[in-house]
């Protein structure tokens, strides 16, 4: 295979195969348009003022921009993917523990991206009744097809995933932002008199917690698209703005959907503008550029942990998140939360290890080993206290226990 189609999944992407800003900018802002965040947009509507929301906003993107910045830094520096960093920090065998953790929830997502696309499509189209208990065969039919594209994209590589987004990014924000500002317009009173209604009752570092959470599962798998950065201080600076611009962008989509619509996706706002076909358009490109990294990364995830290369993996995660896409937006939503709070402390375990090893990590000649039980006591733990401390912002804690358990192995074993 020649290198210019090679993902470099087994190796660190070499200097001549970088790509350029415009382009990691593209796939990173895809990345992040993120549907399901607009559910999380909508609960901040619910629960803050528009002040609140927008310090929310602020400290949320803040928070997300340090750790993605950081693990796009260390991607771009290496040149490594998630895995491959995985395996230098956690050990051989160590390194499937994160590879499944970022496989199942990725897969998860794509599976739940296909149904959050064909259902309503399927309601105001073709007029189907969808309930969690039945959907008619033409329902799945769109599931099937829209899964076909959005694996095919993955599948072949980073070119592909790069083509979908310089079409989808501009699309999407363009036409999104059109038609929050017509909903605005079209609304009796203004924004800030819009956000006064509902409960209330977030408070500020609440609501910064969903803007991390609405995001922070998939930012873990950065490097995988970063390492193609031509520079790891370019990788950091496009990271934090790309990440703050798109997801601040959904999360502001949810939120006018919210109080301007009644309901948590701008399909539905373009709907009651009698914007039909672009609101298709809009939920389609924004759901596959998403779906696409997200597919992208578990192929990378089942590969590290089978051996198989990564395109098969891509077809087979593909094929699995399509015939389970409709149960898994009925049924997995929560646990699918549930596992984005065990991505953070991965995450930090990676950043933490390479910049407290950072010679041996991008040495070619590192002595390989099978596990770092600290790294891994590091995931448990801090997945444990994320899921079950009951103040705070869940990711961060999970991040400090993860952190303060990996690093406890320099002090006892003196950084051996």
């Amino acid at each position: 295979m020649s290198s210019e189609n090679h993902d470099f999944e087994k190796s660190r992407v070499p200097s001549e195969n970088r790509r350029s800003n415009l382009t990691l900018f593209m796939i990173m802002m895809g990345f992040t348009f993120f549907s399901a965040s607009m559910w999380a947009g909508q609960k901040l509507a619910d629960g803050l003022d528009f002040s609140g929301f927008i310090m929310a906003l602020i400290l949320g993107g803040i928070i997300l921009g340090a750790y993605t910045g950081s693990l796009g830094f260390i991607g771009a520096e290496s040149g490594l993917t998630l895995d491959l960093l995985a395996k230098r920090v956690f050990g051989d065998k160590g390194s499937w523990l994160p590879s499944t953790m970022i496989s199942l929830t990725q897969m998860g997502w794509f599976g739940v991206g296909l149904a959050m696309f064909a259902i309503p499509v399927a309601k105001e189209l073709l007029g189907l009744d969808v309930t969690p208990d039945s959907m008619p065969w033409q329902g799945y039919a769109m599931v099937a097809v829209a899964g076909i594209l959005m694996t095919a994209s993955a599948f072949f590589g980073i070119k592909s995933l790069t083509i979908i987004s310089y079409i989808a990014v501009p699309l999407v924000a363009i036409l999104g932002t059109v038609a929050i500002v017509m909903a605005i317009q079209s609304g009796d009173t203004t924004l800030v008199e819009q956000f006064s209604k509902g409960t209330k009752d977030l408070s500020i570092i609440a609501g910064a917690g969903l803007v991390v959470g609405s995001f922070v599962s998939g930012g873990t798998a950065t490097p995988n698209f970063t390492r193609f950065a031509k520079s790891g201080k370019i990788a950091a600076i496009i990271t934090v703005v790309s990440f703050f611009l798109g997801n601040s962008l959904m999360l502001l989509f949810g939120a006018i959907s919210s109080i301007y619509a009644g309901g948590n996706d701008i399909f539905e706002v373009m709907l009651n503008l009698n914007l039909f076909y672009f609101a298709v358009i809009v939920l389609g490109l924004n759901i596959w550029t998403t779906n696409d990294n997200a597919i992208y990364t578990t192929g990378l995830g089942l590969s590290n942990i089978t051996g198989f290369s990564k395109k098969s993996m891509v077809l087979v995660s593909g094929l699995i998140g399509t015939v389970a896409a409709v149960w898994l937006y009925w049924n997995f939503c929560d646990w699918l939360n549930i596992l984005n709070t065990t991505l953070p402390p991965v995450g930090i375990i990676l950043i933490v290890g390479y910049f407290l090893d950072r010679k041996n990590i991008l040495s070619e000649k590192k002595e390989a080993f099978i596990v770092n039980w600290f790294a891994v006591a590091g995931v448990i733990l801090g997945a444990l206290v994320a899921n079950f401390l009951p103040w705070g912002i869940a990711s961060i804690n999970g991040m400090f226990v993860a952190a303060l358990v990996y690093s406890s192995k320099y002090l006892i074993c003196k950084g051996k």
